[in-house]
């Protein structure tokens, strides 16, 4: 029999239960978020100071750095201050509060991807319009749709679930996730869950049409061009996008698709583990390593902070 008090909070029961396994994790997790908000900070400050780096596709890539840093943020300090205090509780708003903020976040970055797929689209297939076609105002309004988007996602299932009664209070995740939340409610939460993974199933599908169709052009494009030197230089150019919507993507595919119900918490903790820490830790890198104009800024950057250290 469940238990139908009216429930204040939520045991957060996290990754491992083994004291000294938690202790690795803490410190696993706390590097890769220290190095993933340095990672993520350097780009959007290069392109901040960076007259070279003021294009569209810079500036969606600062943008999504501001994302990956609010998404890791959303999920991982909570999780690092609950290891550390011992405190696994957490309140039904604060959860709630997280969900709103963690989804936010994850749908704007789908959407985004999706739009800087658009602008390698143009880049390669009309860069003689390019300038014209991505100026300053389509890029704030192409930024706005993108949470704009993000909000008409999680809005509806959320203002939906504020009403629910709960009767369990143990969430087997290390941060809220929406599964685990509706399982322990006690009201009939069958609505919830069709309009949760519709809104789940549009966004995946709709940004990776969006993806598809445009990198399908951009492939015809690219073969058309006489020279090899040509063709290289044209696939570098999308290769880090490539490498990050794989990743993305990938990760998502892994959640929805499953091997077993056995499997399904461990695999969405995992899986949840590489999006929230390790994902916004290699993004930076995969961008900075395979971009020569944000080497250079970057180069650049050091030089100059060294020259006015010797000064």
């Amino acid at each position: 029999m469940r238990n139908h008090s009216t429930l204040t909070s939520f045991i957060i029961l996290g990754l491992t239960n083994d004291p000294q396994l938690e202790i690795l994790v803490f410190i696993f997790m706390l590097t890769t978020y220290m190095l993933s908000i340095i990672g993520n900070l350097t780009i959007i400050l290069l392109i901040l100071v960076d007259s070279h780096l003021k294009t569209a596709m810079y500036f969606f890539l600062q943008n999504f750095s501001f994302l990956e840093i609010s998404f890791t943020t959303s999920c991982v300090p909570t999780y690092l201050h609950s290891i550390l205090s011992g405190n696994k509780a957490i309140s039904i708003k604060a959860c709630f509060s997280q969900i709103f903020f963690v989804v936010l976040f994850g749908a704007t970055e789908f959407f985004l991807l999706a739009v800087m797929s658009y602008d390698r689209y143009v880049a390669i297939c009309k860069p003689l319009h390019y300038v014209t076609i991505m100026n300053s105002r389509v890029c704030r309004n192409l930024i706005l749709s993108c949470w704009a988007s993000g909000l008409l996602i999680i809005l509806p299932p959320l203002s939906l679930s504020l009403n629910l009664e709960f009767c369990d209070s143990v969430i087997d995740h290390f941060f809220c996730d929406a599964s685990p939340i509706l399982k322990n409610s006690c009201s009939d939460t069958w609505f919830i869950e069709q309009l949760v993974l519709l809104c789940a199933v549009l966004t995946f599908i709709m940004t990776l049409m969006c993806v598809v169709l445009s990198y399908i052009y951009i492939i015809r494009m690219i073969l058309r061009l006489p020279s090899a030197q040509q063709r290289k230089k044209a696939f570098s150019t999308c290769s880090s996008h490539v490498v990050v919507v794989s990743i993305t993507y990938g990760s998502c595919i892994v959640i929805y698709i499953k091997p077993s119900a056995k499997d399904e918490t461990a695999i969405n903790k995992v899986v949840s583990l590489l999006a929230s820490s390790v994902a916004p830790l290699l993004n930076p890198f995969i961008y900075t390593l395979r971009n020569k104009q944000v080497k250079q800024s970057f180069h650049g950057c050091i030089k100059r902070f060294a020259f006015h250290l010797k000064k």
